[in-house]
């Protein structure tokens, strides 16, 4: 099969598609070499993507014969200033088989037509600065860099170090225990 002749299907994940995807998560790891952080595990994957109430969504890329070629993985956020959600992009993969085909820009156009759908303001992903065959590709389609910004992170224990934190806050008297209520400090 030709470049050019490539076509390549891309539908909803369904539940039995967790191990494939857990299997794209761990190549796509491995090629920022980054296997190492990889701790999520089908049960977590089922749970995020199928449960009643889904923290994330992914799509599958195939090729017409229902080979998997890639995939996103992707939630919806919500900009303050903007006043709509936004689909933030977690991960992106193509296998380097199928690469310079234009998958990845399929995929892409695929969710900004769902962000599209869902009325989001914006679609927003992070890419690491080595890697310039993607970089190349975001700012053909018109994306910019957000480079006032910097990406933090909580995990491990500076993460349970802050929560505890919470739990010496007071509720406020007939509110709810759930976690996203509002507490006072």
């Amino acid at each position: 099969m030709s470049d050019a002749a490539s076509t390549f299907v891309i539908v909803p994940a369904a539940p039995d598609d967790v191990p494939l995807i857990l299997e794209l998560i761990t190549e796509l790891a491995e090629y920022e070499k980054l296997a190492h952080e990889v701790e999520a595990t089908e049960p977590l994957l089922r749970e995020a993507l199928f449960s009643v109430a889904p923290v994330a969504h992914a799509v599958i890329a195939r090729t017409e014969q229902g080979i998997p070629a890639g995939f996103a993985l992707f939630f919806f956020s919500f900009s303050t200033f903007v006043g709509r959600p936004g689909l933030y992009l977690e991960d992106l993969f193509v296998r380097p088989e199928f690469r310079k085909r234009g998958l990845g820009r399929q995929l892409l156009a695929h969710l900004a037509r769902v962000a599209v759908d869902r009325g989001c303001g914006r679609m927003e992903w992070s890419v690491l600065n080595w890697n310039e065959t993607a970089l190349r590709v975001y700012r053909a389609i018109g994306a910019r860099p957000m480079d006032e910004w910097t990406v933090q992170r909580l995990t491990g224990q500076a993460l349970a170090d802050l929560a505890a934190h919470s739990r010496e806050c007071q509720v406020h008297e007939g509110e709810s225990e759930d976690p996203s209520s509002s507490r006072r400090v």
